[in-house]
């Protein structure tokens, strides 16, 4: 075997056996040092826990008040709106003819339009003989 291939399987094998020894079991010592660490960040963890709590319920009553204000506020502006529109509507206009009325005169136009352009079509063409058939 060339030494080009064996030199790179044992530069690739060579991590694995490096990761292997850098974790050696720990003494009891440590591991009671580990447990007391757990044992403070489960306290520190339902604290924050308590206050996240304690939080929201304030947001939430904060939010509730801050709805109940801008309800009041739209009612009112609905309100002052609703009587602008009535004072509006008393100081309007009225118009010369009612919708109805404009309808019929529409109407009464497209017939009489239909009549002028079909006896422009016809024209002089009409003689006497078709009446007496």
């Amino acid at each position: 075997m060339r030494p080009g291939p064996l030199f790179l399987l044992l530069t690739l094998c060579l991590p694995a056996v490096t990761q292997a020894e850098e974790n050696p079991p720990q003494p009891l010592a440590e591991a009671t040092s580990a447990q007391a660490q757990i044992d403070d960040l489960e306290q520190r963890l339902a604290i924050s826990e308590e206050q996240r709590q304690a939080l929201s319920v304030e947001l939430q009553s904060a939010s509730n008040e801050h709805e109940t204000v801008q309800l009041q506020r739209l009612r009112q502006d609905n309100q002052r709106l609703k009587l602008e529109l009535k004072k509006n509507q008393a100081s309007a206009p009225k118009p010369l003819i009612s919708e109805q009325q404009m309808w019929f005169a529409t109407g009464a136009g497209a017939g009489l339009l239909g009549v002028l352009i079909g006896a422009l079509l016809r024209g002089g063409r009409r003689s006497r003989r078709e009446w007496l058939n």
